[in-house]
């Protein structure tokens, strides 16, 4: 199995990119986080999950270990995919989906096209002992509620979900409190 690959980015698209190794290309989906930084002729070195069906062989990139390590746990929930998995991953960083997951919020992973309610729940109590090692961590909870709150507030503002996510996405972590996490989010999104 091919578990790492290293070369030059000859083709970026929105959900693959074909990564040139020593004359081969690869095709290597991947989630948008891992593929707007690329270009053409960029050197790229991706950690890879190969998923083997018995009509196809398919490469998923990840650009951090981490990524690569919740994507492989998604996939062995029943009913999702590795097409699923990566649209789990394009909606927020491994961190927020994890947080969310502890704190068993289902709705980050219903903004993702495939996944309903039933979907989302699932998964939150199939990951949710996995992921938090069986212990509550403290503060998630608490963490989670100011995210929600937050991604409220600037829908009410008029903000889609996908331009709060990613306003809230680049929020630093240092930055706590729902106000001040909000007027973060509102200067990104001013400028």
């Amino acid at each position: 199995m091919i578990g790492h690959l290293s070369g030059t980015v000859s083709l970026v698209s929105h959900h693959f990119l074909i990564l040139d190794v020593s004359g081969v290309g690869y095709k290597v989906y991947a989630s948008p986080d891992t593929l707007l930084p690329l270009s053409k002729d960029d050197i790229a070195s991706l950690f890879i999950h190969t998923a083997v069906r018995e009509n196809a062989l398919d490469l998923y990139g990840f650009s951090t270990h981490a990524e690569l390590t919740f994507f492989e746990l998604l996939i062995t929930i029943s009913g999702i995919g590795p097409k699923s998995a990566l649209g789990i991953l394009s909606v927020a960083p491994v961190d927020t989906l994890k947080k969310a997951i502890s704190a068993s919020d289902p709705s980050y992973l219903t903004q993702v096209s495939g996944i309903g309610k039933k979907s989302a729940e699932k998964i939150v109590i199939e990951l949710r002992d996995k992921l938090s090692g069986g212990i509550m961590e403290e503060g998630v909870s608490g963490m989670m509620k100011e995210e929600t709150d937050a991604l409220a507030a600037l829908a009410a503002l008029g903000y889609t979900t996908t331009e709060a996510r990613d306003a809230l996405k680049d929020v630093p972590d240092d930055i706590t409190g729902t106000d001040m996490r909000i007027k973060e989010a509102l200067r990104r999104l001013g400028s």
